[in-house]
């Protein structure tokens, strides 16, 4: 029988208001568990005891908090093999990835957080001196910054991978002294609720996490909108993101957002194609592309073009589309069986536009048909006005612009887009490629590389986001900077 999920709220575990769904395997569509439907008032309770528990919690010494996210780290690790293969099954992944992006990466953020909980939050500033006057007698002002956590912290998490993006909210939170109340992504809940598993497990007072769940509008609504509520944390798309901001607006809430992307991949004519190949080959198997960071928009030199279009389709060929666990397999399905049929109606409309595919195009066929699989696609020919260069897909489907001009030409069309999360430059010649990657409008730019520094900060410039996070920039998020200023 299967097991049905309670929610977390207040240290219990609690049957749903609304019953229990379904979660589906992408790759097969059998059951993988039943996640609970919570409701509204539910939601309520849970940001009411996470108000309930902040005071004790924000007080608790930092050496108690890191040791907590220590254990947890401890108890996920000593959970591995069977939450991963749970993971595996709600998202599809691949083994490699499922194995090595998953419960790994949230152990690894667990760990580099319970050292951020021990990181320093006051620093002393220069003393200024005051001459006398109306304000007082003359004197010299010491002062002196402290960050102080923001309160309670609802953390809306993403689908593509309900271990990382959770675990890179919820650790940096709890570290800071916040509460939190986790709202998992609906279509693979049950990864996150083992992560609460762990927190509670490892000792985590009761109320400080908090994991609520629904396919329900309302239950996100709810998350944002409680008055116990102080900040939203939210991974989605920019639509989601905007509606969010509107709602925190009213009342002041802080706000991390890290949004959609459409990543510029610039091509130089002295570029290593080998390289970008590889790099610009991760968006299709990675998450089966549904990545914001992915370099999902090439904007090549013409001189390269054609060579870099035939690398990249000779790469393709070599991508096993398929069963996530099987030996072999490359890209896995997508999330869902609406989401694909979002990803393939980009694939017409880019055809309709006058994009030609270079490889991919057709549905796969995949053991006896069942599952969300999507082939990856190369569109080419590629202009910046169309859609499917302008809007995000969230799929392995990548389009190529080419460009006839220098830099100029090649910084005008990476910018112009609504987006600006992660950009990138291959490039020869290094100092060029720098002088470029600073004249784009993104967060972040990889140059001649994929590759991330996980202390680097996070996030988006444009319609990408709001804020910054990772390493010590994700801590900082889930403060307030108070001063304090005194006379000697």
């Amino acid at each position: 029988m299967t097991e049905a999920q309670r929610l977390y709220i207040g240290g219990e575990w609690v049957e749903p208001a609304g019953g229990h769904y379904e979660v589906i395997n992408p790759a097969d569509e059998s059951v993988v568990g039943l996640a609970p439907e919570a409701s509204p008032g539910q939601v309520a309770d849970a940001a009411r005891a996470a108000r309930e528990a902040f005071d004790g919690w924000s007080r608790t010494p930092a050496a108690d908090r890191a040791a907590i996210l220590d254990r947890a780290a401890d108890i996920m690790q000593r959970e591995f093999e069977p939450w991963t293969a749970l993971a595996q099954a709600e998202t599809g992944a691949p083994t490699g990835i499922a194995r090595g992006m998953q419960v790994g990466v949230g152990v690894a953020r667990f760990r580099r957080y319970a050292r951020g909980a021990l990181e320093p939050v006051e620093k002393g500033l220069p003393p200024q001196v005051t001459e006398a006057g109306p304000m007082g007698k003359a004197s010299i002002l010491g002062a002196l910054e402290v960050r102080q956590p923001v309160g309670v912290v609802t953390c809306i998490t993403s689908y593509n991978n309900p271990w990382a993006n959770p675990a890179g909210k919820v650790a940096p939170a709890l570290a800071m002294g916040n509460t939190v109340v986790v709202k998992p992504a609906p279509q693979d809940p049950l990864s996150v609720f083992k992560m609460a598993e762990a927190l509670a497990e490892a000792g985590v007072p009761a109320g400080v996490v908090n994991v609520v769940n629904g396919q329900s509008v309302a239950v996100g609504e709810a998350a944002v909108d409680s008055p116990d509520v102080d900040m939203v944390s939210f991974t989605g798309s920019t639509a989601v993101g905007q509606r969010i901001a509107e709602v925190c607006g009213r009342s002041m809430k802080r706000q991390l957002m890290e949004l959609g992307g459409k990543g510029a991949a610039i091509v130089f004519e002295d570029a290593d194609l080998d390289a970008a190949m590889m790099g610009i080959g991760t968006t299709f198997s990675f998450y089966s592309g549904q990545i914001c960071t992915a370099p999902t928009r090439v904007i090549v030199h013409r001189s390269v073009y054609e060579q870099l279009v035939e690398k990249l389709t000779g790469y393709l060929a070599f991508m096993k589309v398929g069963d996530p666990g099987a030996p072999g397999t490359v890209v896995g399905p997508v999330i869902s069986a609406a989401h694909r049929d979002r990803v393939e109606s980009y694939i017409e409309l880019g055809r309709k536009e006058g994009a030609r595919i270079a490889y991919g195009g057709e549905r796969p066929m995949v053991g006896a048909g069942r599952g969300f699989y999507v082939a990856p696609t190369l569109l080419v020919d590629c202009t910046n006005d169309m859609r499917v260069v302008r809007e995000e897909i969230f799929g392995p489907v990548v389009v190529v612009v080419p460009f006839d001009g220098g830099e100029e030409e090649a910084v005008a069309l990476a910018n112009d887009s609504d987006f600006g999360l992660l950009s990138y430059v291959w490039s020869g010649d290094a100092a060029r490629a720098f002088r470029v990657a600073r004249r784009l409008r993104a967060g972040g730019v990889g140059v001649n590389t994929i590759g991330r520094n996980m202390e680097a900060p996070f996030g988006g410039f444009k319609r990408s986001g709001v804020g910054r996070d990772v390493g010590s920039y994700a801590l900082h998020a889930y403060s307030e900077v108070q001063s304090i200023v005194w006379t000697t």
